[in-house]
């Protein structure tokens, strides 16, 4: 990694678009909203579908949204041409919800050639804690975003 960098806001346009499409995000209802260098900005309304049978957000929910902010943070961080896979994430509950928006903060940590390690918030939409975790994700050059917008560059 190098030192601070500007991301192509038309290449990011291009990452949002592929990332809130994916299965998976939308199975969720996640939403990638804002990605800056070494920080990531996601959103879940809270849905029926999140519901675990007491009535709360399931922990899978925050667990993916901090698994997501984490990756997003670091992946801004690293050069166009390599992915990022989790190797480990670790979290704490810290209130339950069960209305309104889930809004996750991720922060780059630290950027290395092989790993990264970066931390994330889930809080309500008037700032409660909701979660807190941490994730360090592996580089690797032979993994690439579906459908990766390859005709323009990733930083300017």
């Amino acid at each position: 990694m190098q030192g601070e960098r500007t991301l192509n806001p038309e290449y990011l346009k291009e990452v949002y678009a592929r990332v809130n499409r994916c299965p998976y995000f939308q199975l969720l209802s996640l939403q990638l909203k804002d990605l800056g260098w070494g920080t990531s900005h996601l959103e879940a309304p809270v849905q029926q579908k999140h519901m675990q049978p007491y009535g709360m957000v399931h922990g899978g929910v925050c667990a993916s949204l901090i698994d997501a902010a984490c990756f997003w943070a670091s992946w801004t961080q690293v050069e166009a041409d390599v992915g990022l896979t989790t190797v480990e994430l670790k979290l704490n509950y810290l209130a339950p919800i069960s209305k309104g928006i889930l809004i996750a903060k991720g922060k780059s940590i630290k950027t290395g050639k092989n790993l990264c390690l970066s931390e994330a918030t889930v809080r309500n939409e008037e700032g409660r804690i909701i979660a807190h975790g941490t994730s360090t994700l592996m580089v690797l050059e032979s993994l690439k975003i579906d459908g990766q917008p390859g005709h323009m560059p990733k930083y300017l």
